[in-house]
């Protein structure tokens, strides 16, 4: 149900003219976060290693080792802070433009 509400909450700010991008504005994420990211990302997606390397690849050019914690936290199952819903849900949409159209 999670899954589906920040969809519906992208797609709205998408159409709402939301901003193009989330803003990585501080440091990159590391080498740890990125091998956290694609092992959480295979985890959550049954495997598939051709979405998880796209989308492994679209966050460490969206977003800061800052966001990048607060994206690792919601792939393992915490709850979203609310301020963070629509940079989060940016994230989201600009990483399935390349990783899955259509979404």
């Amino acid at each position: 149900m999670k899954n589906i509400l920040l969809v519906a909450a992208a797609l709205t700010m998408i159409a709402a003219g939301a901003p193009s991008a989330a803003t990585a504005k501080g440091a990159p994420p590391t080498a740890e976060q990125k091998a956290q990211f694609s092992a959480e990302c295979l985890k959550n997606s049954g495997g598939n290693t051709t979405l998880c390397t796209c989308k492994t690849e679209q966050a460490m050019k969206l977003i800061d080792s800052d966001f990048m914690k607060i994206v690792l936290a919601t792939m393992k199952g915490q709850t979203l802070p609310v301020e963070q819903s629509k940079p989060y849900a940016i994230y989201i949409s600009n990483s399935n433009k390349v990783c899955a159209p259509g979404m």
